[in-house]
């Protein structure tokens, strides 16, 4: 299955402004809308009542250095009625 990149913003916060930005983007979730904006480009997109939640935790190994780096992801999933 092609994907398509339709937004993307990636930058160092401290711990209180991404914990701010999420309960943000729980009101969003909450109310159904979801605006997602940074300086460039916006996106708004509906959500269905019931996708999927998923919630990972990963640690990845740099096999050159051994470093270690953690990644916590919250992802929401659904299909598009009607999409074959």
């Amino acid at each position: 299955m092609p994907e398509e990149q339709l937004f993307k913003t990636e930058a160092r916060r401290t711990r209180t402004e991404i914990a701010e930005a999420l309960v943000a983007a729980a009101e969003e979730i909450e109310s159904g809308t979801v605006d997602l904006k940074n300086e460039s480009e916006r996106q708004r997109v509906a959500l269905p009542e019931r996708p999927l939640f998923e919630v990972e935790l990963e640690r990845l190994t740099d096999s050159e250095t051994g470093e270690m780096r953690y990644e916590l992801e919250y992802e929401i999933r659904w299909t598009e009625a009607g999409a074959a």
